[in-house]
């Protein structure tokens, strides 16, 4: 018999699941992190890194993102907003 503590462990557990769950990155997007799969958080982590290390936010505005050769694809855009980025980041995840 399942306990109403346990169903409900259950049920949010499997809404939760797309987190714990390694995506399927696009070309585009494996162009800029590298192969495999990748959790999302673990895709947005590695561009962020990205972004960082080829210094492209905005001097003034650091939420203010440029997009180069590689990113560009991803973004669709010469600058995006840091609030953007995981919406455009989702897009290339399946």
């Amino acid at each position: 018999m399942t306990t109403t503590a346990e169903k409900t462990a259950a049920a949010k557990q499997a809404k939760n699941a797309w987190h714990s769950k390694p995506m399927t990155l696009s070309p585009e997007l494996t162009a800029v992190i590298g192969s495999g799969p990748a959790l999302r958080s673990e895709a947005a982590s590695r561009v962020w890194d990205y972004i960082k290390a080829h210094k492209l936010q905005d001097e003034h505005t650091s939420a203010v993102i440029h997009a180069d050769e590689r990113l560009l694809p991803i973004f669709g855009r010469a600058q995006v907003t840091a609030f953007e980025l995981p919406r455009l980041i989702k897009a290339h995840l399946s």
